[in-house]
């Protein structure tokens, strides 16, 4: 996939950084409006997805304790933390995150993933202190917590283990453009409006699945389209590799690898969710994953606005992992 299509060679519209640190509110969506939790799903009509054998009806699909596995032979054989999880309160992890790992933009890729590391963020959220930048309502978080207060130690190290152990993939192209499809948002990602026209991006990333169908089928194949101001990929580079005494912060390859695939305790970045990694650059910023291990990135977002972090996190999604 060519991480890189150019949409507009002129100059993004989005407005400068201003002084201060907001939130945006369009880096979380389906967040002011979530789905009803009651809705009825069809239990009779089988669903398919291309180049899969498997076949689930959308009640299945929406079963939090029975993961849809379109492609069982594609990844390691499933633990039942994974596949199923626990009732009544803890989720099947691959239910989120997928059963290959890879996730989706609403939540983390978990695939190659240190198992330290994964189990090191379960425990901030024992504790409460990593939280989301956005403060209102949040299912996808809330979610999360409630499988993280209830799973067993050994549940948890028992899916830590799983998921560092699967490849992780590249799932999204990046996109840089003056001007985008209208979109809207659908259960906390956004869908592209077929035939509604475009508007313009600004200072925003804003990510959608080619196809939206399949995204709601949580096929694990569906790829996606993150847009970006025009420029974005040159100066997220230039943020990520170079150290810069102006800005007094380190340069993300530093600790994350010259190639963003990780070092030691420092995770992987490369050809990750754009859209996921800028929502836990703007927690940073924000102080609300405030963790021990989370303080070495106090003083590399301190300096940085809403289009570096856009930056920084459309560069780091268009390597390859």
């Amino acid at each position: 996939m060519c991480a890189i299509l150019l949409l507009s060679a002129g100059a993004s519209t989005g407005a400068a950084d201003e002084p201060g640190f907001d939130v945006p509110a369009w880096a979380f969506p389906g967040y002011t409006n979530p789905p009803p939790p009651n809705s009825t799903f069809d239990d009779v009509v089988k669903l398919h997805v291309p180049e899969s054998r498997v076949e689930f009806t959308q009640a299945q699909l929406a079963d939090l304790f029975a993961a849809p596995d379109w492609f069982p032979a594609s990844h390691a054989p499933m633990p039942d933390s994974v596949a199923r999880g626990r009732r009544p309160d803890t989720f099947a992890c691959a239910y989120c995150h997928l059963p290959d790992g890879t996730g989706r933009p609403e939540n983390a890729a978990l695939a190659g993933l240190p198992a330290d590391y994964i189990r090191a963020q379960v425990a901030d959220m024992r504790r409460h202190v990593r939280k989301r930048a956005w403060t209102g309502p949040d299912r996808p978080s809330g979610l999360m917590q409630q499988v993280a207060d209830s799973a067993t130690e050994a549940e948890i190290a028992e899916a830590a283990a799983y998921f560092s152990q699967q490849p992780m993939r590249r799932k999204v192209e990046i996109v840089e453009a003056a001007r985008v499809p209208r979109t809207e948002e659908v259960r906390f990602i956004y869908f592209a409006i077929e035939g509604t026209g475009d508007e313009p991006l600004g200072a925003r990333l804003i990510e959608v699945p080619v196809d939206s169908g399949r995204h709601e089928m949580r096929d694990p194949n569906v790829t996606y389209r993150a847009y970006v101001p025009v420029g974005s990929l040159a100066r997220g580079k230039a943020l990520a590799t170079t150290t810069s005494a102006n800005r007094a912060a380190t340069a993300c390859v530093t600790c994350h690898g010259p190639d963003l695939r990780g070092s030691g305790a420092f995770p992987p970045l490369a050809g990750r969710s754009p859209s996921y990694l800028l929502r836990q650059l703007l927690s940073f910023r924000a102080g609300t994953r405030a963790t021990p291990a989370g303080a070495v990135m106090q003083p590399v977002v301190a300096n940085l606005g809403v289009e570096d972090m856009i930056a920084v996190a459309a560069y780091a999604g268009s390597l390859e992992p």
